[in-house]
């Protein structure tokens, strides 16, 4: 028997459960999803803007700190 099925059989029925429930999360988060391809369905949106990247930059850090 390895270490890790002692320890888990040292545990009283209820919790022998609760870590059989966590494996079973475990090993479901980490099953692979199947990857989507990207759409790109936002590309060109900006292409009206009229200001730079940077003036976009100092406009966004004032959004964030409640300036106008």
């Amino acid at each position: 028997m390895s270490k890790l099925e002692e320890k888990i059989s040292a545990l009283p029925p209820d919790l022998q459960r609760e870590v059989g429930d966590f494996i079973d999360f475990l090993l479901e988060k980490r099953q692979k999803r199947p990857s989507k391809k990207p759409t790109f369905i936002w590309a060109g949106t900006l292409r009206d803007l009229t200001c730079s990247s940077v003036e976009l930059q100092h406009q966004a850090s004032a959004w964030r700190l409640g300036e106008k």
